[in-house]
C-alpha cells in the first residue's frame, strides 16, 4: 500500500454502451468511486477521476442486431444517455470519454505492438466455432446451446443466465446454434495472439500477495484463480467490430475487448491531461501516484490479473494499489436483469423523482453491497428517506434554522458561557471529520455514512436535551449559545455531507449564506471546528432539505416493476400447442356465422356471464358468454360478432344459451372479438 501518495488516479469501470445505467451499476462502483474522489478533493489531494463507455465487444453488436441499427449508432446513442445520467446524478468525473475515440485506438495498438515486439505474446492456431451462413467466426456470446448444469436451452457460450454458471462453447450441449443466422456452427482453424499468463503466474502472485489489505472478496477471488493455475488467454478475436490488430495480414481480427477496455483508463487520462495542460504520465508512470480501480465483482480477474499482467509486460506503468470491488445489488427479491427489464433505470428515476438525486445516493450508499450482495426495495427507500433523511438530518437542520429565525433575527447568535454538556458536544463534534475520513480512506463507505448521520443525531439530541425554545423565556444568553452551537454543527454537516450528498451540501451552503464567508472557511481542513460561522452572520433563506415520500409515490414505482415483469413474462410466452388433428368432415359440421348484438346485460349473481341478444338473420337468439370481465354490456350494442350457430343449447345460471361467441385470446389473457373486416348481413356464414 502506497503511503502518502503525491497524487491519485481513480478509475470507475468502463460500462458497455449497449443500454442505460441502473442502480446496480451505481451501487457497484460509480457511487463509491465518487464518494472517494469527492473526499480526496475536499482534503486537497491531486486527483484524476477517469471513466467512460466501453464501445467494443459482442454486447454492442448484439444490441445493434436487436435494434436493427449499426454498432456505431448503438454506442453513440447510449454514450450520450449514460454521460448525461451521470452528470445529472452528480458523479464528478474529470473526464467521461469513450473507447471509440481515435486516441484510444492509437494507445491500445501502441501497447499491443510494444508487447508483440517484446515477444510477450504467443501465436496459437485453435479451432473455434464458425457460422458458415454468416461467414463469420463466433464470439462465445454468439453461440447458444443447452446448459450442462441446469438444462436451459438458451444458454450462451460464456454464461447461462438462468443458473449463472460460467461456461465455454465446448461445454454446451446440443443443439448448438449461431445467434447470427440460427445455423449450427462448425469448428474452423484460426490464428490468434495469446498472453501467456501461465508463465507470468509467479509475478502475478507476488503482486497479489503484496496487497493483503485488499477486500476479502477481491483477494479471495484472485487466490482462487491463482490456485487453479493461470492459462494463456487470447488477446485478439475474429470479429468485425473493434480495434484492428496492428499487424500484417490480420483482416477481420480485432483486439480482445478486455485487452483494449482497461487501456481506456490510460487513453482517457491522456485526453483529460491534454485538455487541462497536464502531464498524463505523472498519473500513470510515476511511482508516487496511487492507482485505484473501482469495479463490480464480475470484473475482478480483469483488473487484478489480466490488466496488471499486460502492464507488467509493457514495463513502464504503475499497477493498481487497490481494487475495491463491490458485490451485487439485487432488486425487490430478484437479481437485476437488463434483458428482463428488472431494474431501476437512472435516467427514468431522475425524470420521475425530480430533485431527489441525494435520496438515491443516500439509500444506495447506506445499503451498498460492500462485503456481500445487498438488496434495494422501494419500501426501504421510503423508510430511509422518511425516517433518516427527513426525520434525523433534515429535522435537525430545519429546527436549527427555524429557531434562529424566530429568536435571533436569522443571525448567528452570540456565544456565552459554555456548560459541561456543551464541551462534551463540541469535543464529540471535533472527532467526526477523522472518523468519516478514515472510513472513506479504507473504502468503508457505509460506515462513513453512518458517522455522518450520527453527527446529525448528535445535533438532534443536543437540541432535544437543551430545549432552547423553553430556555429563551428565562435565559436569552443561554438559548443563544445553544443555537450558536447548533448552527456550528449545521455548518460542519454542510462540509462533511458533500461526498455523499452533494446537492444537499449545496442547499445547506445557500441556507447558511456561505457566499459572504471566506471561501476557505467551509472546507474539510476546518471541519470539526466550532467557529466556522461568526457571531452576527446573517443566514440565508431556509427551506426543507428533504420531503416525506407518500405511499402512492412508492406504490407507483413498485407497480412499474411488476408491470415490467409481467411484460417480460408475456414476451417469452409461447403460442399454445396445436390440438389433435381433425378431418375436413369434422370442421364441416360447425356452422359459424356473423350476427349483430342488439341487447346486452349482466347475468345476476354471476361475475363472468353476459346475456346477449344476437340478430342472426333468422329471428334472433340468446347467447350467454363469459366475457363480463373484458367488456361492458353497453359497449357491445351494435357490434358484429362471429358465433358458433349449431352448438347444442345448454343452460347456465337458469338461462338457456343458443350458441357460442368466438373470441381470440391475447398472450396476456385479454379477449378480442372476431368481427368481419366490413359489415356483412346478419346470418352470413363463415367458411
Amino acid at each position: 500500500m502506497l503511503e502518502n501518495p503525491q497524487r491519485y488516479t481513480v478509475t470507475a469501470a468502463l460500462i458497455y454502451a449497449n443500454g442505460p445505467i441502473h442502480i446496480g451499476h451505481l451501487a457497484g462502483c460509480y457511487l463509491p468511486a465518487d464518494i472517494y474522489v469527492r473526499y480526496l478533493r475536499a482534503t486537497g489531494k491531486d486527483v484524476a477521476f477517469i471513466s467512460g463507455t466501453d464501445e467494443h465487444g459482442v454486447p454492442i453488436t448484439i444490441r445493434a442486431q436487436k435494434e436493427g441499427i449499426t454498432p456505431q449508432q448503438v454506442v453513440d446513442k447510449y454514450y450520450t444517455q449514460i454521460k448525461k445520467s451521470f452528470e445529472d446524478f452528480g458523479i464528478s468525473f474529470d473526464i467521461y470519454s469513450r473507447t471509440s475515440n481515435k486516441i484510444h485506438h492509437e494507445t491500445s495498438q501502441e501497447i499491443f505492438l510494444n508487447l508483440y515486439e517484446g515477444s510477450n505474446f504467443t501465436e496459437e492456431v485453435t479451432e473455434q466455432y464458425y457460422d458458415e451462413t454468416a461467414k463469420q467466426f463466433l464470439a462465445d456470446r454468439y453461440i447458444v446451446g443447452v446448459c450442462p448444469v441446469c438444462g436451459n436451452e438458451n444458454a450462451y457460450g460464456d454464461q447461462c443466465e438462468r443458473c449463472g454458471s460460467t461456461l465455454s462453447p465446448t461445454e454446451l450441449k446440443e443443439p448448438l446454434r449461431s445467434m447470427l443466422s440460427g445455423a449450427k456452427p462448425v469448428l474452423k482453424s484460426t490464428k490468434n495472439w495469446y498472453l501467456p499468463l501461465d508463465r507470468m503466474q509467479p509475478r502475478i502472485e507476488e503482486y497479489v500477495n503484496s496487497h493483503p489489505e485488499w477486500k476479502t472478496n477481491v483477494f479471495g477471488q484472485c487466490q482462487s484463480w491463482l490456485k487453479e493455475g493461470l492459462r494463456p488467454r487470447a488477446m485478439t478475436r475474429d470479429l468485425d467490430w473493434g480495434i484492428s490488430v496492428p499487424l500484417p495480414d490480420t483482416d477481420g481480427k480485432v483486439l480482445y475487448v478486455w485487452f483494449d477496455a482497461p487501456i481506456g483508463y490510460i487513453s482517457m487520462t491522456k485526453e483529460w491531461a491534454a485538455e487541462q495542460g497536464r502531464d498524463w504520465e505523472l498519473y500513470w508512470r510515476d511511482e508516487h501516484t496511487k492507482l485505484v480501480h473501482f469495479i463490480g465483482k464480475d470484473n475482478i480477474v480483469f483488473h487484478c490479473i489480466i490488466f496488471p499482467a499486460m502492464l507488467m509486460h509493457e514495463g513502464s506503468y504503475i499497477l493498481a494499489d487497490n481494487v475495491p470491488a463491490n458485490e451485487f445489488m439485487n432488486l425487490e427479491g430478484d437479481k437485476i436483469s437488463t434483458s428482463r427489464n428488472w431494474a431501476v433505470w437512472l435516467h427514468e428515476y431522475l425524470d420521475e423523482m425530480p430533485n431527489k438525486e441525494d435520496v438515491l445516493r443516500y439509500v444506495l450508499a447506506a445499503n451498498a453491497p460492500e462485503t456481500k450482495d445487498s438488496e434495494f426495495t422501494w419500501k426501504d427507500f421510503q423508510t430511509r428517506n422518511n425516517a433518516e433523511l427527513v426525520g434525523i438530518f433534515g429535522n435537525f437542520v430545519n429546527r436549527a434554522f427555524v429557531l434562529t429565525q424566530k429568536f435571533c433575527d436569522n443571525r448567528v447568535p452570540t456565544l456565552a458561557d459554555l456548560t459541561e454538556y456543551d464541551h462534551v458536544v463540541l469535543n464529540e463534534l471535533a472527532q467526526y471529520p477523522d472518523r468519516i475520513g478514515q472510513a472513506i480512506g479504507q473504502y468503508r463507505f457505509r460506515e462513513a455514512l453512518m458517522h455522518l448521520m450520527d453527527l446529525a443525531r448528535l445535533g438532534n439530541k443536543y437540541l432535544a436535551e437543551t430545549e432552547p425554545w423553553k430556555v429563551v423565556k428565562t435565559d436569552v444568553n443561554r438559548a443563544q449559545t445553544i443555537l450558536h452551537i447548533a448552527l456550528q454543527i449545521t455548518a460542519n454537516l454542510s462540509i462533511l455531507c458533500e461526498p455523499f450528498l452533494p446537492f444537499t451540501a449545496r442547499k445547506l451552503r445557500q441556507q447558511l449564506n456561505a457566499e459572504v464567508l471566506d471561501k476557505d472557511i467551509l472546507t474539510w481542513l476546518n471541519a470539526g471546528k466550532a467557529d466556522l460561522l461568526t457571531e452576527g452572520h446573517t443566514l440565508g433563506q431556509s427551506s426543507l432539505l428533504f420531503e416525506k415520500l407518500e405511499d402512492d409515490v412508492i406504490n407507483r414505482q413498485i407497480q412499474k416493476l411488476h408491470d415490467a415483469k409481467r411484460m417480460n413474462e408475456l414476451a417469452t410466452k409461447e403460442v399454445p400447442t396445436l390440438k389433435g388433428e381433425i378431418t375436413y368432415d369434422d370442421f364441416a359440421k360447425m356452422d359459424i356465422r356473423i350476427g349483430t348484438i342488439t341487447e346486452a346485460e349482466r347475468v345476476p349473481k354471476s361475475d363472468k356471464l353476459l346475456k346477449l341478444r344476437v340478430d342472426d338473420g333468422m329471428g334472433g337468439r340468446q347467447i350467454l358468454s363469459g366475457i363480463a370481465k373484458h367488456f361492458a354490456p353497453e359497449d357491445l350494442i351494435g357490434k358484429q360478432v362471429t358465433f358458433l350457430a349449431n352448438l347444442a343449447p345448454r343452460k347456465m345460471m337458469g338461462l338457456e344459451s343458443q350458441g357460442m361467441i368466438l373470441m381470440a385470446e391475447d398472450r396476456d389473457g385479454a379477449l378480442a372479438m372476431l368481427p368481419p373486416s366490413k359489415d356483412v348481413w346478419n346470418g352470413a356464414t363463415v367458411s
